[in-house]
C-alpha cells in the first residue's frame, strides 16, 4: 500500500472510530418502544424506509438520519423495520476527492484508476463499523428488529453486497449476500453470494434477498421451501421509474410463492445516476383489502417516504393450507429434473 493510501486509510479509520460513534449514539434520547414485548402472529407490524440519498461529510450526520427514520417507525408500532440496498453510499464523502472519482466509476465513462470494488474494499471496514454500531444500537434502544439494508463489504479478497439483520437485543441475527448481480455490479468487480438463508424469529421466519435476487422466480421459491414467511427486499435501482419494469420484482414473487414481501428503496440522484423505486408491503391477493396484493406503498418513486402495514401470519398459513393452486405442485417431478437441468446450465 502506498504512503498516500495508508494515510487515507488511517484518516478514514479515525473519522469512523468506535469511541466517536459510541459517544454520539449514547447521546441519543431514545425510550424503548415496547413494540416487541408482546408478539401476536396475527398482528405483526412491519415498516419500509424509502431513503433519499444524501452524502454526509460526518458519520454522525448519517447516524442522525438513521435515528430519525427508526424513531418514525417505532412511533407507528413497527416491530420490523427494513432499510434499502447500498445503505452506506451516503458515507462516501468521508473519502477525500471522492466526488470526481466516483462520477467516473458510476457513469462508466473513461478509464477510472480505481475499480469500485477496490474502493469498497478500502472503505468497507470503516463504513461497516458505522453500520454495525448504528443499527445494533438502534435495534436495542427501540427494542425492535431492524434489517439495516445492504452494504458493500470486503470478505477476504471478495467484496459482497451484504444485507444485515439485527434483533431487539442489538445482536446480529444473520446476513445475506446478494446472489444475482446487475451488469453494473459485475463491472464494479463485486462478487456473488452462493446461498440463501431463512432466519427463525418470534416475529416469523424472515429472509432478505437483495434487489435483483427478487427478479427471479427461483429465489422466492427456494426461500418459501425453506419456510420463509416474510421476505424483505432492499433495492437501489439506477434507472428511471417504470411501473412495468418494477413488476419484475417483489409483487409477482409474492403472488407466486405465497409469502409476505417488504421492499425498501434508495432513491434520489447520486454522481450522475438517478435512483428510483417505491417502498411497499405486499401480500397474496386474497389477504389484501382491494385484492391487488398491496398493503401499503409510497406514492413517489423519487422522494423520501415511509410505509407501514400489519401482517397476519396465521391468515397466510391458513391460505397456503387451503390454496387451490398450491396443491397442483409436483415435487417428485422437480426432484427428478431440476438437479440435471441446473447442473447442465452451470457447465
Amino acid at each position: 500500500m502506498k504512503v498516500r493510501e495508508r494515510l487515507l486509510l488511517r484518516y478514514l479509520d479515525w473519522r469512523t472510530r468506535r469511541a466517536l460513534l459510541d459517544r454520539h449514539l449514547r447521546g441519543q434520547k431514545i425510550s424503548p418502544s415496547g413494540n416487541c414485548q408482546t408478539i401476536d402472529r396475527r398482528r405483526v407490524r412491519v415498516g419500509a424506509a424509502q431513503l433519499e440519498v444524501r452524502l454526509f461529510s460526518d458519520p454522525r450526520e448519517y447516524i442522525d438520519e438513521m435515528c430519525r427514520f427508526t424513531a418514525l417507525a417505532a412511533a407507528q408500532g413497527v416491530q420490523l423495520l427494513v432499510f434499502p440496498e447500498y445503505n452506506s453510499l451516503q458515507l462516501l464523502r468521508l473519502i477525500a476527492g471522492i466526488t470526481a472519482l466516483t462520477e467516473e466509476m458510476v457513469k462508466g465513462e473513461g478509464v477510472s484508476p480505481v475499480k469500485p470494488a477496490d474502493l469498497f474494499r478500502f472503505a468497507g471496514p470503516g463504513f461497516g463499523r458505522v453500520a454495525e454500531l448504528t443499527f445494533s444500537f438502534l435495534s436495542r434502544a427501540h427494542g425492535i428488529y431492524i434489517m439495516a439494508g445492504s452494504f458493500p463489504l470486503p470478505a477476504g479478497r471478495q467484496v459482497l453486497n451484504r444485507a444485515l439483520l439485527y434483533g431487539p437485543d442489538g445482536r446480529l441475527i444473520g446476513c445475506q449476500d446478494k446472489a444475482h448481480l446487475t451488469p453494473l455490479e459485475d463491472d464494479w468487480g463485486l462478487s456473488r453470494g452462493g446461498s440463501f438463508a431463512v432466519f427463525p424469529t418470534p416475529l416469523g421466519r424472515l429472509a432478505m434477498p437483495v434487489c435483483m435476487d427478487a427478479t427471479y422466480f427461483g429465489t422466492f421459491r427456494i426461500l418459501e421451501s425453506l419456510g420463509a414467511e416474510i421476505v424483505m427486499v432492499p433495492i437501489a435501482n439506477p434507472e428511471p421509474y417504470n411501473f412495468w419494469l418494477a413488476l419484475r420484482g417483489v409483487w409477482p414473487r409474492v403472488q407466486e410463492s405465497q409469502v409476505f414481501g417488504v421492499k425498501s428503496a434508495l432513491v434520489g440522484s447520486l454522481f450522475g445516476r438517478t435512483l428510483t423505486g417505491k417502498a411497499g408491503v405486499f401480500a397474496p391477493l386474497e389477504l389484501t383489502q382491494r385484492r391487488d396484493g398491496v398493503l401499503a406503498e409510497t406514492e413517489s418513486a423519487e422522494r423520501e417516504g415511509f410505509v407501514a402495514a400489519t401482517l397476519d401470519l396465521e391468515a397466510l398459513r391458513e391460505l397456503k393450507a387451503n390454496h387451490p393452486y398450491l396443491r397442483d405442485e409436483n415435487p417428485a417431478l422437480a426432484r427428478k429434473y431440476f438437479p440435471a437441468v441446473y447442473g447442465q446450465a452451470s457447465r
